[in-house]
């Protein structure tokens, strides 16, 4: 098989565990490739040697900022990826330090399944097109007042939000910035998504959770000298101004990770959220 493996460039530790990585693969011949300016640092091939078409995973080693960067950067590898938890909560890298290698054993011995996440698709009226396998936040920026956001769902008007934002995350953001602001937790298999308005001014507006298969219309109304961002993922960024409105819809595009048998989602849900109890 042939592995891409991403170290994180910003932990110093990274590449040390890539190196036992990589070694760890080959030793049962495999060939891991990675970026070509990094390739000599872990003994590994550069990513231009190979058909990318032929690649069976992405390894990422990071956060899930870390895990959606390759799935922004590397959309035209059609591979499913594979998260190592370098970084602290960490929702979809649910592989710890502890467990790399009985866990890379488990992915040869192809004890996991393919999770297809749902992504989302927001369009510019410049027509842009964005992509989400996290979250859309619209966001005051550096404005310091309140914000106004009409919302349509399918053409027929639903909300204004006055609020510092507005929140459309799918189930795998749910966990992220959507729950930090009082969302719902929704399961990956949940064909659903959340709208949580950011700090809002009326305590009666409230996250509501929709199908995907609306297509959701966000027109921004209030005419201050700044304009308003637009952010996917924290990776894409456009400025939104007064009057502009926004199309979101579900994508073609699927968000595929690698989910090992070893490694169960309510029990990785539980550990990070620090949630206590006791079985009866």
């Amino acid at each position: 098989m042939i592995f891409a493996l991403f170290p994180n460039k910003e932990k110093k530790h990274s590449f040390e565990l890539a190196k036992g990585i990589v070694q760890f693969l080959q030793k049962d011949h495999h060939q891991i490739v990675t970026e070509d300016a990094i390739a000599q640092k872990i003994h590994a091939d550069p990513l231009s040697s190979v058909d990318k078409n032929k690649i069976h995973f992405l390894i990422g080693m990071g956060g899930d900022g870390t895990i959606l960067r390759l799935f922004h950067q590397y959309h035209d590898i059609d591979a499913p990826i594979v998260a190592i938890n370098l970084g602290t909560i960490g929702f979809l890298s649910d592989i710890p330090l502890s467990d790399i290698y009985p866990s890379l054993e488990d992915l040869i011995k192809q004890r996991y399944t393919i999770e297809k996440r749902l992504v989302l698709e927001a369009h510019s009226p410049s027509h842009q097109t964005l992509f989400a396998a996290n979250d859309i936040v619209f966001h005051r920026a550096c404005n310091h007042s309140l914000i106004e956001l009409a919302i349509f769902v399918d053409g027929t008007y639903f909300n204004t939000y006055c609020s510092d934002g507005l929140i459309i995350a799918t189930p795998t953001g749910s966990t992220a910035y959507s729950l930090a602001a009082g969302g719902p937790i929704l399961a990956p298999q949940i064909d659903g998504i959340v709208l949580t308005p950011i700090a809002p001014h009326t305590i009666s507006n409230r996250p509501i959770v929709i199908t995907p298969n609306h297509t959701i219309a966000i027109q921004y109304l209030s005419e201050y000298e700044h304009p308003i961002e637009i952010r996917t993922d924290g990776c894409q960024c456009l400025p939104v101004r007064s009057n502009e409105m926004f199309t979101i819809h579900r994508s073609t595009k699927t968000f595929h990770l690698a989910k090992l048998d070893r490694h169960d989602y309510f029990s990785t849900l539980r550990s990070k959220l620090g949630w206590s109890g006791r079985l009866p």
